[in-house]
């Protein structure tokens, strides 16, 4: 188990250390989980309460916290962000393979780089390219003509179909899908007739997909994901969005084919932005919001009705339906009010 001294990480977060800097920390936890040895945060004001009793070793705190706390401390700016940097520094997640499997299925093709780790009874098909120390999980196909960056990492069952390029830096968890077709068909006299989706998909740098999520390819031109976004579990991305830098998307959301969400956004779970919309840069949507127009403005977006009594529900529902009667309604007794003045 790693281990690292209170002046080591305060060294490494620029923090002012308080208290016994040979403290020896092996992990992190929670004010109220934390033991001996382990480091834990207060960046929320509403556990403060746990800060008294907390066993941890030290704690990250702000400067007007550490006021406030007598035990071993390393005071930061933002101590949410400096947990998340100690979290990497301690972190013991295993590798996603080792060196390359001997079931490994590799087209000689191929273009392997340094320091590559493919697992077992993965496929890397004609004409990849896999950058320096790429890591491949058991079980991950990937698809001809496709390009995965420098330091990626596939976890188990990963599937990139073909002509996608993956850039440097991007971690994709287990049973995401990348490329597969768009919803794309045209109907003659009730018959669907398939559009071959033969556009593809673009993943810039340090982004991070999570499980079981979609991404289709594009239908002509490609489904873009821009550097330093984060997509959450179970997400749907349709054919030829495109998502801008540093965009955060919780699970559940979908982006139906054709949209363009700005930089900076923020999906809440279970989100539907509808097809051919754009959304501005900065725009925060709440979670289980429904858009279905363009948002120009940098905001907060909410929609839906909160949960309530199934009874109160239906009779409300009811109502809604005769909100455009009601509304003609008051507005003919607003002319009859005028006419009387």
């Amino acid at each position: 188990m790693q281990k690292v001294t209170l002046k080591e990480l305060g060294q490494a977060l620029s923090a002012i250390v308080i208290g016994d800097a040979t403290l020896e920390i092996s992990s992190v936890a929670t004010l109220e989980d934390a033991k001996q040895g382990q480091l834990s945060f207060l960046a929320n004001s509403k556990y403060r309460a746990q800060l008294e009793n907390t066993q941890a070793s030290a704690v990250l705190l702000s400067e007007k916290e550490a006021e406030l706390y007598q035990g071993n401390a390393l005071v930061v700016k933002d101590p949410y962000v400096a947990f998340a940097r100690v979290a990497q520094l301690l972190d013991t997640t295993p590798k996603q393979a080792l060196g390359i499997h001997p079931s490994a299925q590799i087209d000689p093709s191929a273009i392997i780089g340094e320091g590559v780790a493919i697992g077992a009874n993965a496929v890397i098909e004609s004409r990849v390219i896999l950058g320096e120390n790429v890591q491949v999980g058991p079980g991950c196909v990937i698809g001809e003509n496709s390009i995965i960056g420098s330091d990626s990492r596939l976890w188990a069952n990963v599937t990139i179909y073909h002509n996608v390029h993956i850039g440097q830096h991007c971690l994709i968890q287990s049973g995401t899908v990348i490329g597969s077709d768009g919803f794309g068909y045209a109907n003659e006299r009730g018959n669907w007739i398939k559009i071959p989706q033969t556009g593809g998909v673009r993943i810039g740098n340090n982004v991070e997909i999570g499980a079981g999520t979609t991404i289709d390819r594009g239908a002509l031109s490609h489904t873009e994901i821009h550097d330093g976004v984060i997509i959450d579990n179970q997400i749907q991305i349709a054919h030829n969005v495109v998502i801008g830098q540093n965009t955060a998307i919780a699970g559940g959301s979908i982006i139906a084919g054709s949209s363009t969400i700005g930089k900076y956004c923020i999906l809440g779970g279970g989100s539907a932005i509808a097809g051919h919309l754009s959304i501005a840069d900065g725009v925060h949507v709440s979670g289980g919001t429904n858009i279905t127009s363009v948002i120009r403005e940098k905001g907060v977006y909410s929609s839906a009705t909160i949960a309530m009594e199934n009874k109160l529900w239906r009779r409300n529902t009811v109502r809604f339906r005769q909100l455009d009667e009601l509304f003609s309604r008051v507005k003919t007794l607003e002319k009859s009010a005028k006419g009387t003045e």
